[in-house]
């Protein structure tokens, strides 16, 4: 008889990593960040909290983690149903597409951005963070490095490419330009006081081109 293969601990480990990032979502979003604890985390996780401190240094490293794995995770489900579609560049993570039409493509990122931030599964693990990451500026900078960077720099992709096109003045900083977009919705969204609509974020597109696109 061949003997007993010995359990897979890579395997292990990665259940334990996956059940530890959905409990860490999970009781954010039902209790809240403060009441969120490494002791309820593994718990929900089926895990001993001492798993977690190995791996972590704190409950906020554990849900950075966790949100930069269900962006990837989401990314990764919307580009696949863009590839089963008509293969454009997904507005959700990977790009932000290229049809010519500046307005277009910019509202199209811009709703989806409106709908992740509707989204109860993301909304409160991202507004721990950005509460979390302004009394912790190492968590703050590694929020911004791992998760903002990459999104802007789309934008600035995007934006170059339209002032290649002539559809955006040639003198604009795209860095600058890209925040009379962004801001405007994280500004509604943080403070709730009123409804973050793909309606919205179509007027954001069109008030923001009308300063942006060439001047005779």
């Amino acid at each position: 008889m061949a003997p007993p293969k010995a359990p897979d601990s890579t395997r292990r480990s990665d259940r334990s990593r996956r059940a530890i990032y959905d409990a860490a979502l999970a009781l954010v979003g039902e209790t809240g960040y403060a009441k969120t604890t490494i002791e309820g985390i593994a718990a929900r996780a089926g895990v001993g909290k001492q798993t977690i401190y190995r791996w972590w240094p704190s409950k906020a490293a554990v849900l950075m983690e966790a949100f930069l794995d269900l962006a990837a995770r989401q990314s990764a489900e919307a580009a696949g149903g863009e590839a089963a579609g008509a293969g454009a560049t997904d507005a959700a993570g990977t790009g932000i597409p290229d049809t010519g039409d500046l307005a277009a493509d910019l509202k199209l990122v811009l709703r989806a951005t409106v709908d992740e931030l509707n989204d109860p599964a993301a909304a409160a693990p991202t507004r721990a963070l950005t509460a979390e990451g302004i009394v912790d500026p190492a968590l703050g900078a590694q929020f911004v490095e791992r998760l903002l960077d990459p999104q802007i720099q789309l934008y600035v992709t995007r934006l170059r490419a339209a002032q290649d096109a002539g559809e955006v003045r040639a003198d604009i900083d795209p860095r600058t330009a890209l925040e009379l977009l962004i801001a405007p919705l994280t500004h509604r969204w943080l403070l709730r006081t009123l409804p973050l609509t793909h309606a919205y974020a179509d007027e954001i597109v069109d008030y923001a081109l009308r300063g942006l696109s060439p001047r005779p």
